[in-house]
């Protein structure tokens, strides 16, 4: 997953995200990339699309 610079840390993503695996702490995501099951739901959610996920 790719956080872009216009990521503006609304924290959508983080309110979503079915395992709890982000978090938002002043400006910056933190999150375990290890846990992910890459369902895409933090990317849908993201309301200024600065989410992606990485190819493999």
């Amino acid at each position: 997953m790719i956080v872009k610079d216009w990521c503006s840390y609304c924290g959508e993503c983080a309110g979503v995200c079915p395992r709890n695996l982000i978090l938002v702490k002043e400006y910056d995501l933190v999150f375990d990339k290890s846990k992910c099951n890459r369902c895409e739901t933090c990317v849908k959610a993201c309301p200024i699309k600065a989410l992606e996920l990485e190819v493999e």
